[in-house]
């Protein structure tokens, strides 16, 4: 029998994220991932004041960008 395995970090405000701001979780990746020249925390204040992102939402997004680009 397969497990289903549980979605850990970042990746598991996605779901919320695209429930609450209505626009997948894609669009706000590919935003964040054209911001450069920013540390990780004016990301997340750029996310909070542009698109009205709570903190846990754009922390999620910005350090799933961060380390994705680390790979």
């Amino acid at each position: 029998m397969a497990t289903v395995e549980k979605v850990k970090g970042p990746a598991s405000y996605f779901p919320s994220i695209e429930n609450k701001y209505g626009k997948k979780i894609e669009h706000w990746l590919n935003l964040v991932g054209k911001l450069n020249g920013m540390k990780h925390m004016e990301m997340v204040a750029w996310l909070k004041s542009e698109h009205s992102l709570g903190h846990g939402h754009a922390n999620a997004i910005v350090a799933h960008v961060l380390a994705s680009k680390v790979k």
